[in-house]
């Protein structure tokens, strides 16, 4: 019986992977996808340095532009907004003499007199200039296209599962209020996971499974994986976890795991199959227990007050 079970989870996770992947496509194929990513080509894609210089100034910050970017995006930087700086490329020209070089021999040419011949040639020497930038949470306007839609609805026996997955997880999960886009993150300095209050019980349930799945898979600071691989697992591991407990994330985990796709191949998904089906077949096994231990737990005093009813010693009522 036992053996049957497993072998039916295993199928149901292998069914849901399958799933993702088609879910995934058909956000490719959508024009919402079209219209995310027509906006999205205004950004710029920021160099390392600029990138560090943007998470020391605002952590926080989701897309990031000038004040022209934003003007033709029919948005506007709220007054008394302190903007990033970042430092953009200033290349500077010179107009420099240099000796002629012979490119059969590599070296210099000689004149009719034997001299070394010079020519007048521009030369570009790198330089930076700073530059003010805004985060989109920093400018008010035209909505931007939104990809990703955040669940809005209950969970039955939210309490229940919120506990459970606390008890799961391998690491403290606690929560906290913010005004960033964030919906939570896994510290791994500090070795916990917070959670944004105040979402939805199915987003909250949805991503402290994310989360969680990122402190199992990506706690090895050895080892680092790519973060649209890191993303693609967590959110993968969720969306199956989610699924079993009867919480649909379709909307929200399609669409997130194609923002993180690298292309329509889905190669990360697929490069991650087993791992993503192997944790989430853990995860699932460890909560179902509890659950299971939780229900026994309930079920003791229906039978103690049950006994002692029949022995004619005390009247119990269940509460």
């Amino acid at each position: 019986m036992e053996q049957h079970q497993k072998q039916t989870r295993d199928e149901k996770i292998k069914e849901l992977t399958e799933k993702l992947e088609e879910g995934i496509k058909s956000v490719f194929a959508s024009s919402k996808y079209r219209e995310y990513l027509t906006v999205m080509s205004k950004f710029h894609s920021y160099s390392f340095n600029n990138s560090i210089l943007i998470l020391m100034q605002k952590p926080d910050a989701r897309y990031v532009a000038g004040y022209r970017t934003w003007e033709s995006l029919n948005r506007h930087v709220k007054k008394g907004e302190k903007g990033i700086t970042i430092l953009a490329p200033n290349p500077h020209r010179l107009t420099k003499e240099v000796t002629v070089i012979n490119p059969e021999t590599g070296q210099p040419r000689l004149d009719a007199d034997g001299k070394p011949m010079t020519e007048q040639k521009q030369i570009t020497y790198a330089s930076f200039r700073p530059i003010t930038i805004f985060d989109v949470s920093q400018t008010e306007g035209e909505p931007l296209p939104e990809l990703v839609t955040e669940l809005k609805k209950k969970a039955l026996n939210y309490p229940l599962l919120m506990n459970i997955i606390k008890s799961t997880s391998p690491v403290p999960i606690r929560f906290e209020s913010w005004e960033g886009l964030a919906k939570g993150y896994y510290n791994r300095t500090s070795d916990e996971i917070v959670i944004k209050d105040g979402m939805s019980e199915s987003q909250t349930l949805k991503t402290a499974l994310h989360e969680t799945a990122h402190s199992i898979l990506h706690a090895d600071k050895k080892n680092p994986k790519d973060p649209a691989t890191k993303e693609i697992e967590a959110e993968s591991v969720a969306f199956i976890v989610c699924n079993h407990f009867g919480i649909d994330t379709s909307d929200y985990s399609f669409a997130y795991l194609a923002s993180w796709s690298s292309s329509k191949e889905l190669p990360e998904l697929r490069a991650s199959l087993k791992t993503i089906q192997t944790t989430a077949h853990d995860l699932i096994d460890r909560m179902d227990e509890q659950i299971q231990r939780h229900m026994e737990i309930q079920r003791q005093p229906e039978t103690i007050g049950t006994e002692i009813q029949n022995t004619q010693e005390i009247h119990y009522s269940r509460r």
